[in-house]
């Protein structure tokens, strides 16, 4: 009832905050173009409080579910006649703007959103920014063929030295392979109680969103607790392969790893192979076979890891000359990874069953609510915010995308598309719409806990 009660809770304020600030894009433009807004309101239903300044009535309403912003002439039922004579003579309507400012205010609203995805990443990295505390720095993985494994550095290594610093943390670590990549430096290890002393090419600069310690092959022991299963994406290889949450992976292919970020090269490794997790349930083992899936940002079994009981964090805020960058980096990752999934969705390379509505969004958002990190909750929220911006720059009507395409075939053919047409389509794309919702609504309920006991 706890764990419902704050998705419930997570979901409101983050799909909240998020649509309001979509709307206050949409508002912004609006004001500036001289479109008459005739009210802001934050929330739905019956009017709570508010005040008119102006021609706006800036407001908060009774359910908390968003906001929309109510333009003047900016839907067909507002229109007086076919073609909108009505409101021709009023310079403040919506349809009385040229169509260049009404692309702009549609535009704007997904703009906002990509804007509050970057500042949510720059305000993590800027003032947050959590980073594992580690000493010594032990080797949990090496990349095979790269310049760590030339090295001859193995999984177990204990670094004891790095570019002249002794007995590094891994910040140290990380800094200096920053500051000199590119660059050959000296490497002493500490190897079944013997020093070892070799020496690594580091990675130059790359625009992957990587750092330069994984791209040169080096992955560290964070953690002593093996990984545990908490979510499974819909239609992904591990939600067909039946792994759950609570799961605990014991070892992938006889190997053991503690953390993603090892794993996730060990797939790049295998280009698709079939992996055998060892997983343990109920107090009993068993084996899984699980084939990975390509994404743009690389190969995926489509599971969250549950965070380790026993990794101990502290709290490194970035300068802004590198939170900046960082922050960037991340968006068009998270772009990339929505786009993937439009992709295969439109080439029936992945079903709409995979796709999560409300209650999944809800689960998720639990989920990163009671997380005692921080870096889950920016990302999810900069992740949803991405979504949105997105998903509405889709040329269907009812979304700014839909919009935005109109104006531009009235634009090509010189003259409006009458309103009796707009009404048909914006009426059966709003059918099509709930259908939607309705069926992806259906697939998280049936994604519940409660019917584990119905899965392989």
């Amino acid at each position: 009832m706890y764990d419902t009660l704050v998705a419930i809770v997570a979901f409101i304020v983050l799909v909240g905050v998020m649509v309001v600030v979509h709307e206050f894009g949409h508002f912004a433009v609006a004001k500036l173009c001289g479109v008459r807004v005739e009210a802001f309101s934050i929330g739905f239903g019956t009017r709570l409080f508010g005040i008119k300044y102006g021609e706006t009535d800036y407001k908060v309403c009774l359910l908390p579910l968003g906001g929309y912003v109510k333009m003047t002439g900016e839907t067909p039922d507002q229109i007086a006649g076919p073609t909108g004579e009505g409101l021709a003579s009023d310079p403040g309507a919506f349809t009385s703007h040229p169509r260049w400012q009404r692309m702009l205010i549609g535009v704007a609203g997904p703009a906002a959103n990509f804007v509050l995805a970057f500042v949510l990443m720059v305000i993590y990295f800027g003032f947050i920014n959590e980073v594992p505390v580690i000493k010594p720095v032990t080797l949990e993985w090496i990349a095979p063929h790269s310049a760590a494994a030339q090295a001859g550095l193995k999984p177990g290594d204990v670094i004891s030295g790095f570019a002249g610093i002794a007995n590094p943390d891994l910040e140290a670590v990380g800094e200096k392979a920053d500051e000199m990549g590119g660059q050959t430096i000296p490497v002493q290890v500490t190897r079944g109680g013997q020093a070892i002393d070799t020496s690594i090419r580091l990675a130059t600069d790359s625009t992957e969103q990587a750092s330069q310690l994984a791209l040169t092959g080096l992955f560290f022991h964070f953690i002593d607790s093996p990984i545990r299963v908490d979510l499974t994406m819909p239609g992904s290889p591990a939600e067909k392969a039946g792994l759950r949450h609570g799961d605990t992976i014991l070892t992938i292919d006889g190997y053991k790893f503690h953390t993603l970020e090892p794993l996730l090269e060990y797939l790049k490794e295998g280009q698709g192979k079939p992996i055998t997790l060892s997983v343990l349930r109920d107090g009993v083992t068993s084996p899984v076979i699980i084939q990975p899936t390509q994404q743009s940002s690389g190969w995926r079994l489509g599971f969250q890891s549950m965070p380790g009981d026993d990794l101990k964090m502290e709290r490194r805020p970035m300068t802004l000359s590198k939170a900046l960058p960082l922050s960037l980096e991340a968006c068009k990752t998270g772009s990339r990874m929505i786009f993937d999934v439009l992709g295969k969705l439109f080439t029936r390379q992945a079903s709409v069953k995979e796709l999560s509505g409300p209650i999944g969004i809800a689960r998720v958002a639990g989920k990163a609510a009671q997380t005692k990190y921080w870096l889950e909750k920016f990302e999810l929220a900069a992740s949803i915010s991405l979504n949105l911006g997105i998903l509405n720059l889709l040329p269907f009507p009812i979304l700014d995308g839909g919009l935005i395409l109109l104006l531009l075939i009235e634009s090509l053919i010189q003259k409006d598309i009458s309103m009796i047409i707009k009404e048909r389509i914006y009426q059966a794309a709003f059918v099509m719409l709930v259908m939607f919702f309705v069926y992806v609504s259906y697939n998280d309920i049936v994604r519940l806990p409660i019917f584990n006991h119905f899965r392989p």
